[in-house]
């Protein structure tokens, strides 16, 4: 199968969900049993803390300036819904800013992540998928996203460049072969990430 994401009219018959783009860059096993094994994944201290949190943020962000994202005005967009046949997808984004500038209108997607570590490529992966799906169903440029760290309060501005959007593009393809096939694929090499990984009683071959 190519790599090449973007789907022709009528090929899809299922979405693959963006959240996963994050989850395969981390490891790629996480995705394929969500898929091919359904049902049998856990709710996490950390899924749960996760989103009571994000209630909490955003609360907060309402009362909250735009100053944080470079912004001086603009309307919220929160839980947005996205579903792209282009790219084969589906995503519910935390938060979108609708704003205008020198060019005109533009979007900013902002995730809320509860994380302390600056943000990985995984996260900004997610982020650029994003932007393309806001971009073909909303038809303004969102050049620009943000990673809203929640225990720092800080905003982590993140350029969409087209390499960024490209390599998105490409595993969501990976995504798609790889559930197509129900095939098993390697485990992380960070076999760090394996010790409180949900799936780790199914990885008979790292543990």
């Amino acid at each position: 199968m190519s790599v090449e994401a973007v789907i022709e009219p009528g090929e899809i018959s299922w979405l693959v969900r963006v959240v996963d783009l994050k989850q395969y860059e981390y490891c790629p096993r996480i995705v394929y049993f969500s898929y091919c094994l359904p049902g049998i994944r856990p709710q996490t201290y950390k899924m749960k803390a996760g989103i009571e949190y994000q209630d909490k943020t955003e609360e907060l962000e309402k009362r909250r300036s735009l100053r944080e994202y470079g912004l001086n005005d603009g309307i919220r967009h929160f839980h947005v819904p996205l579903t792209s046949e282009r790219y084969g997808c589906v995503a519910s984004v935390d938060l979108v800013v609708e704003f205008e500038d020198e060019t005109g209108r533009r979007l900013l997607p902002v995730d809320f992540k509860l994380s302390r570590r600056e943000p990985g490529r995984h996260f900004r992966l997610q982020l650029a998928c994003y932007a393309m799906m806001l971009e073909e169903s909303w038809g303004a440029p969102a050049p620009v996203g943000v990673l809203y760290l929640i225990p720092l309060r800080r905003a982590v501005q993140v350029k969409l460049d087209a390499r960024l959007r490209h390599d998105a593009q490409r595993k969501l393809a990976q995504i798609r072969d790889m559930i197509g096939r129900e095939r098993m694929p390697k485990p992380t090499p960070q076999r760090g990430r394996c010790i409180d990984c949900e799936f780790r009683r199914f990885c008979n071959d790292v543990i």
